[in-house]
């Protein structure tokens, strides 16, 4: 159909960057919920050129799923949009399975038309269940209800930023083929810093790069990483739901803008070996009354009692939440010493094989890097697992603990065993979620090889929590 027919919404870049930072701002400013709701609905009432809802929200894996509602039905039932759980894993079982999808007006983002759609805009939801509670497995309900009780009850802002690296791979869907063709194929031979301002890997750089400043995420810094065709756009820190959002939205910006041009955004932890493996480093701080209370000029590192309080606690509590920061075969080949893999359950500021890093930074910028986590972690699990722990876990009774020779698990029946015994994770996910989580790693693990062994294998690929399509899980 002709575009001069449609008429539907297509804006500039530049109009996007502003209404994304203006609803950004509304969320850092914590406008009422009310407030913000109804200036969307009139906004969707009023705008003729947008024709559907983009509705996100993520399975207890952190695979993101996407429902678009025809507008003018969205305004009719956006109270009552429900959907079936028992499709999504570790959701609802079959027998219980109507769940319903609320919105969280906030997160509201106007996304290119050449990249989601003319006629589109996204938003985020929120599973309720049947009794009307936020539903236990969507670890985003739980992440935000966690911070909302932070912020309330101690004046806690909790802030995020994610490094999310990636490999950029020749043809598309490289994954899911992955079973016929046994290999991935770069795109650029470059490493760290290096390509050329026209090559592919550079193309798509910044074009991702475009997408995300339209996006509002406030772009730092990109460059291609390590190991050929890895690459990292670096954007600002956010409160932590919103930067969980973030992740996800990276993601499916670099698999979209990958898929127009013929080719694969991999975001498995280490598709190759004999190369650097992907990591989600993910910087963390903590701020109340505009001040960050990790920062103490005249602390050790420059960071305060609290945030070695934080540290400890992450660090005794390392190996129960291993499983959760690399929750997948594949993550722990890249747990590799030889490739500069924060596997050593210390805190350092210079050795990046610890699984904390104390960065350079100042009154604005001091935070913690928790290096430990590999890109198909599920965001919201993540943050609120380390926030929580940080703040509420236990600190072990080791002498040296910060630089103990103690190290992560180096495959995943390890970790699945350390997290099963754990008290620690009993009590911040609950038996149910927990037991569910458990059983969907198990049931990737069984599909693999024991032993990772030096070559990559079909079934940790075919397997992976990323690739689910029925036809491929179905050949087990």
């Amino acid at each position: 159909m002709s575009n001069e027919l449609q008429h539907h919404l297509e804006l500039s870049y530049t109009e996007l960057e502003e209404l994304n930072l203006h609803a950004k701002e509304q969320r850092v400013n914590r406008v009422p919920m009310d407030q913000i709701q109804a200036e969307r609905l009139k906004y969707l009432t009023d705008e003729k050129g947008i024709k559907a809802v983009t509705v996100l929200f993520s399975d207890l894996e952190g695979r993101l799923h996407m429902l678009d509602y025809d507008k003018k039905f969205f305004l009719k039932s956006w109270d009552n949009l429900t959907f079936d759980g028992s499709s999504i894993r570790g959701f609802a079982a079959q027998n219980e399975s109507d769940l319903r999808l609320g919105i969280d007006w906030a997160a509201f983002y106007w996304g290119p038309a050449d990249i989601f759609g003319a006629g589109k805009v996204l938003v985020f939801g929120e599973v309720i269940d049947k009794d009307g509670k936020p539903y236990a497995a969507d670890l985003r309900a739980v992440l935000k209800h966690y911070a909302k009780g932070e912020f309330e009850k101690n004046g806690y802002t909790l802030n995020a930023a994610n490094e999310i690296e990636g490999f950029l791979f020749q043809g598309v869907d490289a994954e899911r083929n992955y079973h016929e063709t046994g290999k991935f194929e770069y795109v650029s031979s470059g490493g760290y810093y290096h390509s050329l301002p026209n090559d592919t890997l550079r193309l798509f750089i910044d074009r991702a790069a475009e997408v995300q400043r339209a996006m509002g995420f406030q772009n730092e810094k990109d460059h291609p990483e390590v190991a050929p065709s890895q690459f990292e756009i670096n954007y600002g820190y956010a409160e932590v739901v919103a930067a969980a959002d973030q992740v996800q939205l990276y993601k499916l910006i670099c698999r979209q803008i990958a898929s127009k041009m013929g080719l694969t955004a991999c975001f498995l932890p280490k598709p190759i070996v004999g190369v650097n493996g992907t990591g989600m480093h993910s910087n963390v701080s903590v701020m109340k009354d505009g001040k960050n209370l990790f920062w103490d000029p005249k602390g050790l590192e420059k960071v305060s009692s609290f945030a070695w309080d934080f540290v400890d606690r992450i660090l005794t509590h390392g190996n129960d939440l291993c499983l959760i920061f690399n929750s997948s075969v594949n993550a722990y080949r890249r747990l590799d010493p030889h490739f500069e893999a924060p596997n050593q359950l210390k805190a350092s500021a210079v050795d990046r094989g610890s699984m904390i890093r104390i960065p350079l930074g100042n009154h604005r910028s001091a935070r913690l890097e928790v290096r430990a986590v590999g890109p198909d972690a599920n965001p919201y699990m993540l943050l609120y697992s380390i926030f929580k722990t940080g703040m509420e876990g236990d600190i072990a009774k080791i002498e040296n603990l910060r630089s103990a020779a103690r190290f992560l698990p180096d495959n995943i029946y390890d970790a699945m065993e350390n997290f099963n015994k754990s008290e620690w994770t009993t009590k911040i996910l609950g038996e149910d979620v927990k037991s569910r989580f458990a059983d969907l790693k198990k049931a990737a693990a069984d599909r693999c090889p024991r032993l990772l062994g030096t070559i990559i294998k079909t079934p940790e690929i075919q397997f992976h929590h990323a690739v689910y399509t029925q036809y491929l899980w179905n050949q087990f």
